[in-house]
């Protein structure tokens, strides 16, 4: 099966639903949909014969959890492929009152190579797009500790290429991050040797 084999226009329609829905670095949800999709095409180009269930769950992966009373029928029913999707954006929905570390930890558990795969194409793409100032300092470290904990592990399982490019970003966020932070400590000193100057001086 080619690429242009692939019925994709069912998916896509349904995550244009994700137009409105905005993201904490900026833009929109859908756009990030397809990005992973976009990711996941670069990396395993020649896995669509015997996997276009991935595709079809990148593309749909964000859907339920956006949207609690979403008719999973709907998506069940999308084509031959729908009910193996449905399973795999269900593993990637991060349920009601679940926390980001226990949701992290039970994608993990689960065993499903095709959930790691779309989980690891998201965190490059969520990584990517992250830059100070676009999120706080403290929701950044967060996602880069989680990143480390679980996706890591993931990448680790299938696909060592998708490890290289994980922790390169991991490095690079984390650089800016602190980066910030000693610019901040820096301003701060100056400040407090510009005020202390400025008291004995009278």
């Amino acid at each position: 099966m080619q690429l242009k084999d692939l019925t994709l226009a069912p998916y896509i329609q349904k995550a244009m639903a994700l137009r409105n829905k905005r993201r904490k670095v900026g833009g929109n949800i859908y756009r990030h949909s397809m990005a992973v999709m976009f990711i996941l095409m670069d990396y395993y180009h020649k896995d669509w014969e015997t996997n276009p269930v991935m595709l079809k769950a990148a593309i749909l992966h964000d859907l339920v959890e956006e949207f609690q009373d979403y008719d999973l029928d709907e998506l069940r029913q999308l084509d031959a492929d729908g009910p193996a999707v449905l399973e795999i954006v269900l593993i990637l929905t991060q349920r009601k009152g679940e926390s980001k570390e226990a949701y992290l930890q039970r994608v993990l558990e689960s065993g499903n190579e095709t959930a790691y795969k779309i989980k690891v194409a998201d965190r490059i793409s969520n990584l990517t797009d992250m830059h100070i100032g676009m999120a706080s300092k403290d929701w950044m470290k967060r996602q880069i500790d989680f990143t480390e904990k679980y996706i890591v592990p993931m990448a680790e399982i299938v696909n060592k290429d998708m490890v290289k490019e994980v922790k390169d970003l991991i490095r690079r966020r984390r650089s800016e991050y602190l980066r910030t932070i000693d610019q901040r400590f820096i301003s701060s000193f100056l400040e407090f040797t510009r005020i202390t100057k400025t008291d004995k001086k009278k």
